[in-house]
């Protein structure tokens, strides 16, 4: 096995079916920062911003930044920043060696080294893939603004620790410095999610300013608000967990070791508002969408795309599947799935052009993908964050159109179930979600108040009339998998009753 590792000085040695950048990646300067630089930014934001260099945009180099682990600076830095990119579809694998990332910094290590790079004049977009929990957000939407990481930035701005601590004192020193502020992306699955980080940024800011009040220095929320652009996009690519064997394999290809390959599909697409006040690189030339409005796009992949992926994770996860493919080759759970669709469909926009036959068609596509292997428990994991855009809001919007969300229901049940399944018939840390720690403190209770204490626990139709209805369903979908498993309420569908 070699011992050789990709970096700048062996790139050029690869194989020739091997992809490499096609530019000088020393004439590049940084042009954004990204925050949560995992797998998924890797396979989606850093490849499309590596077409951008290769096309001779060479202002737009990526400065990544890991809020929490040191885990892909350890395994990329030595790399140059380099790493594979390996498509896999059904009919074989194309690799590709993205070179976008300039250099990785890790947060809790040196917190001034990263608002340095974000109060950089030469950079012009801030980018986010640090998934939905980081966000902060309490069970009602809001900041959660007794998160201890919150009221750490608070009375500690020069050292952040979250995404918001971080944008809002980055704005701040660019404000004194006369320097124009960057553009905030958001590439999370959020609802709205520029919006949404506008909010929260703007609710953070503000509890700031009440604290400069004093020195007579309080106008950072008011700039934010004035200044700063927030454009939504919604992005789409399956990219699964990197496994040992994955390493292995793209070492024998490449003829050198590469710490962190990631794998994906050959699909990818980005919808982003095109409001860039300082600029952007040329994405529309790639592939990228450039719209006026990104929420019937967000719509429909969130809740076909996602919302099917989750009800394929729990559903799979009961039924023994370990990956999405296998789960989907199940004939119930692909019965299920088209008739989520069918109930999830009618919520979405009408008048905004959605071919939703062709999306869920290619989505039915890409779910049996076999060299893929997405794994179910991948999915799993963060299910009281990610439930409430992908399920719940389109139960609550066929409850108001009078009709019966029996389907998506049972995604929310099949999430309860799976939790409860961990160290039984699951593995006890098979995933994770936020709220592992209060539901475990739940206890024993009769399934329509135990549906019930979990909503309140994640907030799931928090204040909506619908609410009750919801639970009735959950609890009346719990009753059967408790009974006889995913089988008994996959073929209770059509006849389910409140509890």
């Amino acid at each position: 096995m070699t011992t050789r590792r990709l970096c700048n000085d062996t790139v050029r040695s690869l194989p020739a079916s091997v992809a490499i950048p096609a530019y000088d990646r020393a004439a590049v300067a940084p042009g954004i920062v990204h925050l949560g630089v995992g797998a998924f930014h890797r396979a989606h934001q850093a490849a499309y911003v590596d077409d951008c260099l290769a096309a001779g945009e060479t202002g737009w180099g990526i400065i990544g930044v890991s809020l929490r682990s040191p885990e892909t600076r350890d395994a990329l830095t030595p790399q140059d920043g380099l790493y594979t990119l390996a498509v896999r579809g059904s009919d074989g694998e194309a690799l590709q060696i993205i070179g976008s990332i300039q250099s990785i910094l890790v947060a809790p290590e040196d917190p001034g080294a990263v608002l340095a790079a974000l109060t950089d004049p030469r950079t012009r977009i801030v980018t986010l893939t640090i998934t939905e929990k980081a966000y902060l957000r309490a069970a009602d939407g809001s900041l959660d603004e007794k998160h201890p990481d919150i009221v750490h930035d608070l009375a500690n701005p020069g050292s952040p620790k979250t995404a918001h601590g971080f944008l809002a004192e980055a704005l701040a020193h660019r404000r004194a410095a006369g320097t124009p502020p960057f553009t905030v992306l958001c590439c999370d699955n959020l609802p709205a999610n520029g919006a949404t980080l506008h909010r929260l940024l703007i609710a953070f800011a503000k509890l700031r300013d009440d604290r400069a009040a004093a020195s007579g220095d309080a106008l950072l929320a008011e700039h934010i608000v004035d200044a700063v652009a927030f454009p939504s996009s919604m992005v789409d690519r399956i990219v699964p967990a990197t496994i040992d064997a994955d390493r292995a394999r793209i070492a024998g290809e490449l003829g050198v070791q590469d710490a962190w390959p990631v794998m994906t599909e050959p699909f990818r697409q980005w919808v982003i508002e095109d409001r860039f006040p300082a600029g952007r690189p040329a994405w529309e030339k790639f592939g990228v969408t450039m719209v006026e409005d990104v929420r019937p796009f967000e719509d429909m992949k969130l809740r076909l795309l996602n919302g099917a992926h989750s009800g394929i994770a729990y559903l799979g996860l009961l039924g023994g599947h370990a990956t999405v493919d296998r789960a989907f080759a199940d004939p119930a759970i692909r019965e299920f799935v088209d008739r989520l669709w069918a109930e999830a469909i009618p919520t979405l926009p009408r008048d905004a052009g959605l071919d939703t036959s062709a999306y869920t068609a290619e989505l039915a596509e890409r779910f049996s993908n076999t060299a893929l292997a997405h794994r179910t428990a991948q999915i799993a994991n963060d299910g009281s964050q990610k439930l409430p855009q992908r399920i719940v809001a389109s139960a609550i919007e066929r409850i108001q159109a009078g009709l019966v969300p029996e389907h998506l229901t049972l995604v929310i049940a099949a999430w309860i179930a799976a939790c409860e399944a961990r160290g039984k018939d699951l593995p006890e840390a098979h995933f994770t979600d936020p709220l592992d720690t209060a539901l475990a403190a739940l206890g024993e209770q009769p399934t329509l108040e135990r549906v019930a204490a979990v909503f309140d626990l994640a907030g799931f139709a928090s204040g909506k009339p619908e609410k009750q209805a919801l639970i009735e369903l959950v609890a009346a979908h719990r009753v059967h998998i408790r009974q006889g498993g995913i089988a008994l309420a996959l073929a209770a569908l059509g006849k389910t009753r409140r509890a």
